[in-house]
C-alpha cells in the first residue's frame, strides 16, 4: 500500500511539473510577440510617416513654386532617407544627436 502511494505520488509530480513547464513556455512566447508585434508597427508607422510628410512638404511646395516634379522628387527623397534615419536611431544603431554638441575641443 505504501509503494503504491509513493508511485502515485511521484506520478503526480511530474505530471505537475510538465505542466508548470508547458504554462511557462506558454507565457513566454505570448508576451515576444506582442512586443516584436509593437515595436514593427512602431517602425513601419514611423518611416512611413516620414516619407509621407516629404511627399507632401515636394507636392506643396511644386504647387506654390512651379517647380514640378523636381520638389517631390527632392523632398520624397529626403523623407526616405529622414524614415530611414528614424528607424535606425529607434533601434538603436544609431545614436541620437547630442544637445549643445560643439565641435570645439577643450
Amino acid at each position: 500500500m505504501v509503494d503504491s502511494l509513493e508511485t502515485r505520488r511521484q506520478e503526480l509530480e511530474a505530471k505537475l511539473a510538465s505542466k508548470r513547464k508547458d504554462d511557462e513556455d506558454k507565457a513566454g512566447d505570448d508576451g515576444g510577440d506582442r512586443k516584436g508585434y509593437a515595436l514593427a508597427v512602431k517602425l513601419s508607422s514611423e518611416f512611413i510617416a516620414a516619407v509621407f510628410v516629404g511627399a507632401i512638404l515636394g507636392y506643396v511646395l511644386d504647387t506654390y513654386a512651379g517647380t514640378a516634379p523636381w520638389g517631390m522628387i527632392i523632398f520624397l527623397l529626403l523623407g526616405f532617407v529622414a524614415g530611414v534615419l528614424n528607424v535606425l536611431r529607434s533601434v538603436g544603431a544609431v545614436e541620437k544627436p547630442k544637445v549643445g554638441y560643439s565641435s570645439k575641443e577643450d
